[in-house]
């Protein structure tokens, strides 16, 4: 890579990573939008996909399957450092006492675990997703492949996510979790939509900055 390449990729994978491990942390809360239920760490994942398309574009394959696997490796960081947090006493001034702490932190451990699995399917799905609209349209009609490999791949994610962390560790029914499910995927889809002037606009002012070069 270039030295501007190398700041491209450099600031996709700080945005990619950050809300990736920020969603997982505040999975946890549920939150009602009108009459729908939806966990509020979905609010961070249409950054997600949008980094995941740029890298893709600019980066290919390889990019992605390294960026994913680093994030893989720091969730699992964030996993041991918030089991050894609740699992460490707090102290009798502490505001925060070891009841609150678990409260909030154990289920984002579920979610953590439900997401390594998740993340890890679902971005290689993406990725090949992508490039099958990559290999056909060639370099044209970038909504066609970004839209499309968001929408294959986080139905694949948000089924598996929520079904381990909701459904699996006994906080929903079956009922509540297929409908928790089909919410959140689709409000990640409606958004990925409504960001296709997003990827355009953001394609175009990474492709300036390269060509300054």
């Amino acid at each position: 890579m270039t030295a501007k390449r190398d700041l491209v990729f450099l600031f996709l994978a700080g945005l990619f990573i950050s809300n990736a491990i920020l969603a997982e942390i505040i999975g946890g809360k549920l939150i009602q939008v009108g009459p729908y239920l939806m966990s509020v760490g979905v609010i961070l994942w249409p950054v997600v996909f949008l980094t995941t398309d740029m890298v893709n574009e600019y980066f290919g394959k390889s990019g992605v399957r390294r960026l994913t696997w680093l994030t893989v490796g720091l969730i699992v960081y964030a996993f041991i450092v918030l089991y050894f947090a609740m699992w460490t006493k707090a102290a009798g001034v502490s505001p925060v006492n070891d009841d609150q702490f678990n409260a909030v932190f154990g289920q984002s451990l579920w979610i953590i675990v439900g997401s390594i699995v998740a993340f890890l399917v679902s971005q290689f799905v993406d990725v090949t997703v992508f490039w099958f609209f990559r290999q056909k349209t060639g370099s044209g009609r970038l909504w066609l492949r970004a839209t499309g490999s968001t929408a294959i791949s986080q139905l694949v994610d948000t089924f598996i996510v929520l079904g381990i962390a909701f459904y699996l560790s006994g906080k929903l029914t079956l009922e509540d979790y297929l409908r928790l499910s089909f919410i959140n995927y689709s409000y990640k889809l409606l958004i990925a939509l409504a960001l296709t002037p997003v990827i355009y606009g953001f394609h175009h002012a990474i492709d300036r900055y390269l060509a300054k070069e």
